[in-house]
């Protein structure tokens, strides 16, 4: 054990802490972790709420790199504002899904994470007012062995390299591995193993 320093928070500061201050401001890239998906709403300014998907669409618009991890098929009025959003659909969210997914996270340019119990929701992470959102709890920090195991651990599942044991694979909606694909591979010393602390290169200023 080692001592890291973060900041634990609950309840509507999660939502103005994680949404408001780190995730809308992102320069170069978000990830986001949840089990559930649904269209959640934010304060764009004093009163008025937009669709998280606005705040993703700006983001993408200006070249932030959006990966979203979920474990269920998004609710109706997510996909339904998603598809009404043509550069997020071409690709400016990219989207996987693995019914395992059960940890919420999410991590802003590489540099900042939150870990903890609220999903991509209005209820956990969106604007719920405080006498209905739910009861959530997490922590935030920058300390980078928390970031690298998280970033690890997301880009195992999102590669696919969880697929290849996975007991769960003949129940999966959309395998994000195919069937017989990467079988022998990636078990030498660059492979990707679930939740182990892995360095993770960084874009640079100047790529595209």
């Amino acid at each position: 054990m080692r001592p890291i320093d973060a900041e634990l928070l609950s309840g509507s500061a999660l939502y103005r802490e994680v949404v408001l201050r780190k995730l809308a401001h992102a320069r170069e890239s978000v990830w986001m972790a949840t089990a559930n998906v649904k269209a959640m709403y934010v304060e764009r300014s004093k009163g008025a709420f937009v669709p998280l998907l606005e705040v993703l669409d700006g983001l993408a618009a200006r070249g932030v790199a959006l990966r979203l991890l979920h474990a269920e098929l998004p609710s109706r009025p997510f996909r339904a504002a998603f598809d009404a959003r043509s550069r997020l659909v071409k690709g400016g969210l990219e989207l996987k899904v693995c019914p395992r997914v059960h940890f919420k996270a999410v991590v802003v340019d590489g540099a900042w994470v939150y870990l903890g119990s609220a999903n991509l929701t209005g209820a956990g992470l969106g604007a719920k007012g405080d006498d209905v959102r739910n009861f959530e709890m997490g922590f935030v920090t920058e300390d980078f062995d928390t970031i690298d195991r998280t970033t690890a651990l997301f880009d195992a599942v999102w590669s696919g390299a969880e697929c290849r044991g996975c007991r769960l694979r003949a129940v999966c909606p959309d395998p994000i591995l195919p069937s017989g694909v990467g079988q022998a591979k990636k078990r030498g010393r660059d492979a990707v193993r679930l939740g182990k602390s892995r360095r993770l290169s960084r874009p640079r200023e100047d790529s595209p």
